[in-house]
């Protein structure tokens, strides 16, 4: 017969874990916001934060995950 402490019955995983799970959702929801944004600018938005148009599209296009 097993007898079962509470200990054994204890959830270990460290509050760490959910902050930093929200941290990455977090992170992944201003990324597709902010290329959602970027989708949208002109020539002279692009010019003035210094990117071309063919590296803003490549940025656009990944996913949200992708940094």
């Amino acid at each position: 017969m097993s007898v079962r402490t509470i200990q054994s019955m204890t959830n270990h995983h460290d509050s760490g874990l959910l902050a930093h799970i929200g941290e990455t959702l977090h992170t992944w929801r201003e990324r597709q916001i902010q290329r959602r944004e970027m989708a949208h600018w002109t020539e002279r938005d692009l010019h003035d934060v210094g990117i071309s148009w063919s590296e803003m599209l490549a940025e656009v296009d990944k996913p949200f995950w992708r940094s």
